[in-house]
């Protein structure tokens, strides 16, 4: 109880704290051009913004502007072949694992598309009526300040809440299920808890805007960092394993999530002084979990992923639970079970990753 109390003092205080950020890049918008002695906004042109692109994006432009559909789909394959030749999957990408995966990257791809297109052609005009392109006036820098402040963050606490609320847990728990990491499970969700991610409407509403060339350069790096986190690929051991680089790794880690600090999020345990699932919440950003003290930094990889309890449930659980349940009894997808498994791992491991938490924060 004591317990349940501090976090949620400490998710009100770290809740305003993000108010207050999220009005950071519109007031250095405004700044800016108060200091230039300029007020677009009072002339706006209602245009839609546009960008000079190098040529080699003009070449890949396709790919990123399809990037919830197909675009996703070409760099996930890519990507995923890297692994597989690696052999970085082992024995555990099993049929009932790919099945879980497949349904996982497949539908929401086709069954979400209509439900945000409905959103930004139907719902947007009539929530905010005669705003279309208002913000056409944001310089291009502006708006990708402004958006990938609004969305990551949005997605952080979108993410925090779901592993601190016990009644959102289970929405987010097939993500954790993977007793592996890698391109496959990257999509791995509960639909549900697709459906309601909270920044895709937001930056849905500020492309409505007039931000939409920022949003998807936005996209872009986001898409491209999170799926590296995702990765069974290491590719930030050797920052740390070169001293001349150490440097860089020290503002990379804190920076964005890497490899190592998500990997440590999917672990299955916190016994073992790496894992910290029930912490390193970023995706494309790192900087919140540093700012409000609920990351960890050790440049280790755990050793297993998934959770402690988990029964392999069926797909369909997996994919559309509370809709559907499991038949596995004992399992937190079940009719009848618990809300939050049990940990085997014990209290005192748990209060020293705690205190290791804090100790980086400090």
């Amino acid at each position: 109880m004591a317990q349940q109390q501090s976090l949620a003092k400490n998710r009100t205080r770290d809740m305003l704290i993000s108010l207050f950020i999220y009005t950071l890049p519109v007031l250095a918008v405004y700044l800016y051009f108060k200091l230039k002695g300029e007020a677009p906004w009072l002339h706006n042109t209602h245009t839609p913004q546009t960008v000079d692109l190098p040529g080699f994006f003009h070449f890949i432009e396709p790919v990123f502007k399809n990037l919830q559909t197909w675009g996703f789909l070409v760099i996930a394959f890519v990507l995923g072949i890297a692994e597989f030749a690696l052999g970085l999957y082992d024995n555990k990408w099993t049929k009932s694992e790919r099945a879980i995966d497949i349904v996982c990257f497949v539908a929401p791809k086709v069954l979400l598309v209509p439900v945000t297109a409905f959103f930004s052609l139907q719902a947007l005009p009539w929530l905010l009526p005669g705003l279309k392109n208002e913000f056409s006036w944001v310089p291009f820098w502006g708006g990708v300040f402004i958006i990938a402040i609004a969305d990551d963050l949005t997605q952080y606490w979108y993410h925090r809440l779901h592993h601190q609320v016990t009644f959102l847990w289970r929405f987010h728990r097939t993500h954790h299920s993977a007793p592996y990491m890698g391109m496959a499970m990257a999509s791995r969700q509960n639909f549900i808890y697709t459906v309601f991610f909270s920044q895709i409407y937001l930056t849905a509403a500020l492309v409505y805007l007039g931000l939409g060339y920022a949003a998807l350069f936005v996209t872009v790096i986001k898409t491209a960092i999170t799926l590296s986190a995702h990765s069974s690929i290491a590719w930030d051991k050797p920052f740390y394993k070169y001293k001349v680089l150490h440097p860089i790794a020290w503002v990379l880690e804190r920076l964005i999530s890497t490899p190592a600090t998500h990997q440590a999020h999917h672990a299955d345990t916190s016994g073992d002084g790496v894992g910290f699932f029930k912490g390193n919440f970023g995706n494309m950003f790192f900087i919140w979990d540093v700012m409000f003290g609920t990351g960890i930094i050790t440049r280790k990889y755990p050793k297993s992923f998934g959770t402690k309890h988990y029964k392999q449930e069926e797909w369909y659980a997996q994919f559309l639970w509370p809709i559907f349940k499991s038949k596995k009894e004992g399992s937190e997808l079940s009719k009848r079970g618990p809300a939050v498994a049990e940990d085997p791992v014990k209290e005192s491991s748990i209060a020293n990753a705690i205190d290791a938490v804090q100790a980086q924060a400090v």
